[in-house]
């Protein structure tokens, strides 16, 4: 299996280099992120966004990073009509007109099928992915959302490399509802994102950590500190 290296920036924003080396980001945000630590200038190639939903902490930085690479841009319909109305052209969005939940695109060998999240957004409704790269390496990027049962059939469709998901909790999931998460969704390893950002959010993954160990011990967890990387093997 060729290695997908997985990079946290903060929040809910993670780049991924996929072994073939393409580039994907999903939900950037760095302007007025206190935990990314790059700036737009930094950021000199990407392939394809994936935007889970239309909040500024998801979606900021999208108009701006697609019109610099020429990403392709995958996000609900009524979100990828506001990116067109701002800027972004519309060829450079997933069908010319976007994609909902249960959708699926196939884009550079790379499969992108649009899950359900639990969440609110500005424009169209909140969601996640499963990005299902051709060596077989799957990854689940949950975007905003609170615990749901259908998590036990994400897992069992796609059975599941590496979990991305929210601990931060009063947004979303918090430590207890994200460790019971891992037990529906089955990940092999997990990386918790969307804390810390905020004083109103968990200030750090131990919590999450203790808890998960107790629940699922047979997922491996995987905590970064914004800006490290991670090798998918």
């Amino acid at each position: 299996m060729a290695s997908s290296v997985l990079t946290w920036l903060g929040h809910a924003f993670f780049s991924i280099n996929s072994g073939k080396g393409l580039t994907i980001l999903i939900d950037p945000w760095i302007k007025g992120n206190p935990s990314c630590h790059i700036t737009l200038d930094d950021i000199k190639r990407a392939d394809l966004i994936l935007v889970t939903h239309d909040h500024f902490d998801h979606s900021g930085d999208v108009v701006a990073i697609a019109t610099k690479t020429g990403a392709k841009v995958v996000a609900t319909p009524e979100t990828t009509a506001k990116f067109i109305s701002q800027g972004v052209p519309k060829e450079q969005t997933v069908y010319e007109t976007g994609m909902n939940i249960g959708g699926k695109v196939i884009l550079d060998d790379i499969t992108i099928v649009m899950t359900q999240a639990f969440h609110t957004s500005e424009t169209g409704a909140a969601t996640g992915y499963v990005v299902k790269f051709p060596d077989g390496g799957t990854i689940y990027h949950a975007g905003d959302t609170g615990i749901f049962f259908s998590m036990e059939v994400l897992g069992e469709l796609y059975p599941l490399d590496m979990a991305l998901i929210p601990i931060g909790g009063v947004y979303t999931m918090d430590p207890y509802q994200a460790a019971r998460a891992l037990k529906l969704l089955k990940p092999k390893k997990v990386i918790p994102m969307h804390f810390a950002t905020f004083p109103i959010l968990e200030p750090n993954a131990k919590e999450f950590q203790r808890l998960a160990k107790e629940v699922a011990p047979e997922v491996e967890i995987v905590v970064l500190e914004p800006g490290q990387s991670y090798t998918l093997r």
